[in-house]
Order: structure tokens, then sequence, then C-alpha cells
């Protein structure tokens, strides 16, 4: 079983609160990807802080934390081969309007900050992430 990965991926309050979260969680059900752990839960904007700090220099930096704190997220630990750069690929480019077709931000995203889920850019930071919830 090589090249087996997790990776952590958030469903956003933007689709949590429209109840996405069983449809995106099919897709990655659909490609092979176990969600081996989850919860919805609510985070305060200290810790939404602390979960972006890798941002923190960025002007986009403030709202994305309060849009992270805004309301229930659902988090999850997934789990299958190369799945850090699959579940990028499935969540498409980060602004709905340039996302592939299918892909879940082309589907469900509203806009650039409302783009309905995260998913951790490297196995170093995957790590990272999954322990900050788990």
């Amino acid at each position: 079983m090589s090249n087996i990965e997790q990776t952590l991926s958030i469903i956003k309050p933007d689709a949590v609160e429209r109840n996405l979260v069983e449809e995106i969680k099919n897709i990655f059900l659909k490609n092979n990807i176990t969600i081996i752990e989850s919860k919805k839960i609510h985070i305060s904007k200290e810790e939404a802080s602390e979960f972006y700090k890798v941002h923190q220099s960025k002007p986009f930096y403030d709202d994305l934390c309060n849009y992270l704190a805004s309301g229930p997220i659902f988090v999850m630990i997934l789990e299958g081969k190369g799945v850090v750069t699959l579940n990028r690929r499935l969540m498409g480019a980060t602004d709905p309007k340039k996302a592939e077709k299918d892909t879940i931000r082309k589907l469900y995203g509203i806009s650039i900050d409302k783009n309905s889920i995260h998913g951790s850019d490297s196995v170093e930071n995957a790590n990272k992430e999954i322990n900050f919830f788990f």
C-alpha cells in the first residue's frame, strides 16, 4: 500500500449552512477516498487565526478567519493513494469562477471567499492541520 496519505478537509460554513455535507462526502467516496474521522464543530475567531497563521501577512487573512469562525464547519481526515493531490484536484481552483467543471468549488462555491471547502496543500501541512483538529 504505497503512497497512502492522509489530508485534512474542511467543509466551510457556507456549504454546511446549505446542507451540502453529504454531497461533498459522496464526491470523496466516489473517488476512492476514505473518510477516517469527521466531526462538525464551531471554532472561535482565535482558533481560526491560529489555523490560518500561514496566511497572516496576506490582506485577506482577517476576513478568512472571521469567515471560518462564522458558523459550524465539518472537518474530516481523508485517506487514500496520493490523497493530498487528488483532494486538491477534486476541490478545484480557489475562485469558483475559474474552477474546472465538476469540481467541488465549481459545483458549490459562491465566491473566492465562500468557496465551500478547504484542503491541505502538502503532506507536511496535512499532518499539522490534522493535529490541529484531531
